[in-house]
């Protein structure tokens, strides 16, 4: 099967022929799945008219009108999930997997309708205020008004999260009046584009407003404006090229990047082991290892104890981890599925093997995995794989080993533990468990700078606690350095982001104006 692209409101197919094609295959069984390319498509008529129509369309409304085109797409994509889970199988997903991926971009949409009709205006703009009076008399004020882009966000997202991370930056882009067009990442393209045919299957959004693009959107960077966003989720690598892409710095296309980074948990010196916190410790490292085989930007890659607690968190992940059963996604009582595809596999196993130079795997062989109806061979299984290494070691804290690996470095004191932390340079999240309070502050005061998300676990909140790899919709994602410098979600702050906000110098009658609907 090859797939479509969706542009200018109709399914088209590209002039492919195999050897411009991109073959994707179940991460299960081997079995062919879809063939991608984006050979022959028009995308400079694409860009246009997301422009035109779909930009012209989304201005208009208010923000309380683009509120409801979220409701409505929430509706219609719960309405038809269960293709969506069924479809994740393919991709290695297991159930929980693929309501982490589905659900929670749902819950993204509906959080986004809500807050935009609680914190912002029924009016297609935002003026921020109060006024700031610019001369002695009181007629000459000056305010900042946020108005949409009369642009588009091009979406660059990765294979992981093949549902979330399309419909939270749709999100984002439909609350600003900014229409988007979606490039999913090759490997798991046939879910996106499932899931794009949901959404215009229901019809509830302006022609133009969402668009696909299935197979490489390279050509199509030199297509793209000032006032367009490019959005992009991926490599660290993969972001350096586009922040310096000739045609995007000539431009000043704005650049939003959520790139890999090697996040860590932190286990405080007051938490001993064999106790309700340290238990919720293991638990939250194992968790982050095995949900979508460990393929999160969130996942925890570093687990950095004490050094008289690193041989009791050994045993205990390890001990864990033992209990994971591994295999067809679809079959009863498996816990963690394959990755996504053979190449994925492949690198996840060179880069532990560079890691476990500098130590040992203390649990999983990279080479081999016992798996539950399913052939190890054809699959892109892998098994938990635990290492303890150096940790003045570089790889540890470079490499980033995207599936169901961890390893485990130990600090000697307060000051190396903070050392190791920074030596990631920028990451997405990272946790930080203990009870002891003057420990946590004096530790986040000097990591927080290096990290988008600090997850702070304690004794108090450690049931109630989300856990560490899951951004927000109110919180921000994104991380500095290696992580890419970027920002989504945010709450209603991420939607303003998507704006141009511009100062005006002006009477007090002419912003009265501005304010009245």
């Amino acid at each position: 099967m090859l797939l479509k692209s969706y542009l200018q409101d109709t399914w088209v197919a590209p002039t492919a022929t195999d050897a411009s094609t991109a073959h994707v295959r179940d991460a299960v069984t081997g079995e062919p799945v879809c063939r991608v390319s984006s050979t022959g498509l028009d995308l400079a008529a694409a860009f246009d008219h997301a422009r035109l129509a779909g930009g012209q369309a989304l201005r208009a409304l208010t923000f309380h009108q683009r509120a409801d085109l979220l409701d409505a797409v929430a509706a219609a994509v719960r309405a038809r999930r269960e293709e969506l889970y069924a479809l994740s199988t393919r991709a290695g997903a297991t159930l929980a997997d693929a309501r982490y991926d589905v659900d929670g971009g749902i819950r993204v949409l509906r959080d986004y309708a809500n807050r935009t009709r609680a914190e912002l205006p029924d009016a297609p703009h935002l003026l921020e205020g109060p006024a700031e009076r610019l001369a002695r008399g009181e007629d000459f004020l000056g305010v900042h008004l946020v108005t949409p882009s009369p642009g588009l966000m091009l979406q660059v997202n990765a294979f992981n999260f093949p549902v979330w991370a399309p419909l939270e930056k749709l999100a984002q882009a439909l609350s600003a009046g900014l229409p988007s067009v979606i490039k999913p990442a090759t490997p798991t393209a046939y879910l996106t584009e499932h899931l794009v045919r949901i959404v215009t299957d229901a019809g509830v959004l302006p022609p133009g407003s969402l668009q696909l693009v299935v197979g490489s959107v390279r050509p199509a960077l030199d297509l793209l404006q000032e006032q367009d966003v490019l959005s992009f989720t991926g490599s660290a690598a993969t972001a350096r090229t586009l922040r310096t892409h000739p045609h995007l710095v000539a431009r000043s296309v704005r650049f939003n990047a959520e790139a890999d980074s090697v996040n860590a948990i932190v286990l405080a010196p007051d938490v001993r082991p064999g106790t309700p916190l340290f238990e919720a410790f293991v638990r939250e490292v194992v968790t982050e290892m095995t949900v979508k085989a460990g393929q999160k930007c969130t996942a925890i890659r570093r687990v950095i104890v004490p050094r008289e607690h690193e041989a009791a968190a050994l045993d205990a992940i390890a001990s864990e981890l033992a209990g994971v059963s591994i295999g067809n996604p679809a079959a009863e009582g498996v816990r963690m599925g394959a990755v996504v595809s053979l190449a994925q596999r492949d690198d996840v196993r060179r880069a532990v093997r560079r890691i476990a130079q500098s130590g040992r795997f203390v649990h999983g062989d990279p080479d081999k995995v016992r798996v539950v109806d399913a052939d190890p061979r054809r699959g892109a299984f892998l098994d938990t794989l635990l290492v303890s290494a150096d940790p003045e070691a570089a790889a540890p804290h470079e490499v980033e080993p995207f599936g169901p690996a961890a390893t485990v470095l130990a600090y000697r004191d307060t000051a190396h533990a903070v050392d190791l932390v920074v030596r990631g340079r920028g990451s997405l999240a990272a946790s930080i468990v203990g009870d002891d309070l003057a420990w946590t502050t004096a530790f986040l005061g000097d990591t927080a700078p290096w990290h988008g998300r600090l997850h702070l676990m304690d004794s108090a909140n450690m049931t109630q606690t989300t856990g560490h790899g899951s951004p927000l919709p109110a919180l921000r994602h994104g991380g500095p350095g290696r992580a890419g410098g970027g920002s989504e979600m945010g709450g209603t702050r991420g939607v303003l982001d998507l704006m141009q906000r511009t100062a005006l110098q002006a009477s007090p009658r002419l912003l009265d104006a501005l304010r009245t609907p």
